[in-house]
């Protein structure tokens, strides 16, 4: 491969992320319609405004056996914009970090509600730490975040005994994530 050809390419490449990253910032910037929520506790406080969407494209929540009883690990998922391009990671913590930009946030859960019981609760967070990434801070700004239209993942339904003692098991789940920030300052 000639230099001139790898030169295009990288040009090519480094064009495709910094539209990618343009069109995703524009779209952090325009608020978002707040979803309705079933309960006046997962509303989100006055001041904030949402500013971000992300889908679960693929996720799983994950549970280990202790020889008596599942308990929850972790979550792990890819969320999707609108267009099905990926935005953001879901993680241990719970951590949320933006693809591209590799901003993150971490949140606590303050309020929780089961909606239909085959599946995880719906969630309103608190912001504990945010974190800019070394190409842009998109989530930096997050105060709180919902995670609404939950579909499965409930611990597994296999009874735990002394013979699953360690086992893991991970079950899929969907979801929606709205990301919200301050509307002050």
């Amino acid at each position: 491969m000639t230099r001139f050809t790898r030169l295009c390419r990288a040009v090519g490449v480094g064009l495709a992320v910094a539209a990618a990253t343009l069109s995703m910032t524009q779209v952090a910037h325009a608020a978002l319609p707040s979803p309705t929520v079933p309960d006046v506790k997962l509303e989100v406080p006055a001041g904030n405004e949402a500013f971000l969407v992300g889908h679960v494209s693929t996720g799983v929540q994950i549970y280990k056996c202790d020889g008596s009883a599942w308990s929850f690990v972790a979550p792990r998922a890819d969320l999707v914009d609108d267009t099905g391009q990926l935005i953001i990671k879901h993680f241990a913590g719970p951590t949320w970090q933006e693809a591209p930009d590799g901003s993150s946030v971490v949140a606590t859960r303050v309020y929780g509600v089961t909606v239909d019981k085959t599946a995880i609760p719906w969630l309103k967070l608190e912001a504990t730490k945010t974190t800019a990434g070394r190409g842009g801070n998109l989530l930096a700004p997050t105060t709180f975040i919902q995670r609404i239209n939950t579909v499965g993942g409930l611990a597994p339904t296999v009874p735990c005994n002394a013979g699953r003692s360690g086992t893991v098991k991970e079950v899929p789940y969907g979801a929606d994530y709205f990301f919200y920030k301050s509307t002050k300052g």
